[in-house]
């Protein structure tokens, strides 16, 4: 039985890619690719959900590659257009699972210095009873640390949890950690699996919140 459910945000409850910004900033495409490639990447990206501060990272990228100065300084100051808005359907499945009861929680790779402003501007995470951010703690997806953190702060054994990520190797470590985990690809997906555990598609239950 399940008596919570876990979200991943990037890619399962919104969508994500460097592209989305700087196609705006840089008009030849091949060089968009190499950019992303090789100056902006997402490997680098992710330094900073790991736990690593812009104020040190984005000093040290404009050394490497000085003539990209202000497309490296546009990543810290404009990163939330990285993220278009939400993955179709997904919104409406966490506004479903919260309106029948299910206690909701997140474990994201989200960096320190970026989470704050998304969350403040996003209110479907006020169903989240808890959010662990990779970048606060320091610890990083699939390590499993951060599911043992996670299982300890939400409160509810992992093979309670059912844990939606869309990065397979998160899944693999999850599942190994012992938890239920779905590998999310669309949303439509998800929700027929909800439909199935009976987590969606069913009356409240009063006096579940």
């Amino acid at each position: 039985m399940v008596e919570a459910v876990v979200f991943d945000v990037g890619k399962v409850l919104f969508e994500w890619d460097l592209r989305h910004l700087f196609a705006k900033l840089i008009d030849d495409r091949d060089e968009l690719e190499w950019f992303v490639a090789y100056v902006v990447t997402p490997e680098w990206h992710y330094e900073h959900d790991k736990g690593r501060m812009l104020a040190d990272t984005i000093p040290e990228r404009i050394a490497l590659f000085p003539r990209y100065e202000p497309l490296i300084r546009a990543f810290a100051a404009r990163f939330d257009e990285t993220i278009p808005g939400p993955v179709p359907g997904s919104i409406e499945l966490v506004e479903e699972l919260s309106a029948g009861g299910v206690p909701l929680y997140a474990i994201t790779n989200f960096s320190a210095d970026f989470w704050p402003p998304f969350r403040a501007g996003q209110p479907v995470f006020d169903r989240f009873r808890d959010i662990v951010v990779s970048g606060v703690e320091k610890l990083y997806k699939p390590d499993p640390a951060i599911f043992a953190l996670a299982a300890g702060r939400f409160g509810h054994a992992p093979g309670a949890m059912l844990f939606i990520d869309d990065n397979a190797d998160n899944v693999a470590a999850a599942r190994a950690c012992g938890w239920q985990a779905h590998h999310f690809t669309h949303a439509a997906g998800l929700a027929a699996e909800l439909r199935e555990r009976g987590l969606i598609g069913r009356e409240p239950v009063a006096g579940r919140q």
